[in-house]
């Protein structure tokens, strides 16, 4: 059996004197870029920057629209109505299409970020506010969203194309979600630990639980058309290299959705 799968990063989240990740290196073994659009990560700089090396190494670019929370890096929850996240995605997803037209590129993608991400997950409402700002900003934009969750339901429903997205470096739980940040272990620091459960999530469309529950599944089915690792990383260049790598001597090809 072949595989295909893309493989996305979220990057251009330096800003001001603050600078994050390793960006341009990691860039050479991605296939696609989330770019933080300036409300959690990101400034008109970075955003230029980033969507320049995108187009020299032809790595597809994304927007990465998070909730206007610089301090906490869009990763704590904020009491939003639909209406104002749809105005923040419209905002973010233009202000980033605004550089891409500028180097002569066109964005492929949305992935929203952070919380955003987490609660989209779970709330119809807020899932289709997002889907709703992808559409009418551009209907030919691809919709990541977590595999299983309320947003890649809500994408399909206002007939979007949607990408289901897993995570490399993250934990989950039995339910299908991403454990939270808060909790030990939700992230997975150790290389080799990662790739595997990528190359099982790919060939058999399965993830383990960990720690499974009492009495609850060890392992929950999954659909993995885009894999996901954090740019911010401490060990995310080394990931990138080592998951590019090792995809492809899988015989697993690498490109865009």
């Amino acid at each position: 059996m072949s595989y295909q799968i893309d493989l996305n990063c979220d990057l251009g989240e330096s800003f001001g004197n603050y600078r994050l990740g390793n960006d341009e290196q990691v860039l050479k073994f991605v296939t696609s870029a989330n770019v933080a659009c300036g409300f959690h990560g990101g400034d008109p700089g970075v955003m230029r920057r980033t969507v320049a090396i995108c187009a020299a190494e032809g790595v597809a670019v994304g927007a990465h629209p998070g909730l206007p929370d610089l301090v906490g890096f869009g990763r704590r929850n904020m009491s939003v109505t639909p209406a104002e996240v749809y105005d923040m995605v419209v905002y973010q997803i233009g202000a980033l299409m605004g550089f891409a037209l500028a180097e002569g590129v066109s964005l492929r993608h949305v992935k929203a970020h952070g919380a955003l991400y987490n609660m989209a997950a779970k709330d119809l409402e807020l899932a289709d506010a997002i889907a709703r700002a992808v559409r009418d900003v551009d209907p030919k934009l691809v919709l990541f969203g977590l595999s299983g969750s309320k947003l890649i339901e809500a994408g399909k429903q206002i007939g979007l194309t949607t990408a289901s997205e897993v995570f490399a470096d993250r934990t989950y739980q039995s339910d299908g979600t991403l454990t939270p940040r808060t909790e030990a272990g939700s992230l997975i620091t150790d290389v080799s630990q990662a790739v595997a459960q990528v190359l099982r999530m790919v060939k058999e469309r399965t993830v383990e639980v960990k720690p499974a529950e009492e009495g609850g599944r060890s392992q929950v089915p999954i659909v993995a058309e885009t894999v996901c690792l954090h740019g911010d990383g401490k060990h995310a260049l080394q990931l990138a290299e080592t998951l590019h790598k090792t995809l492809q001597s899988e015989g697993i090809s690498l490109m865009p959705i």
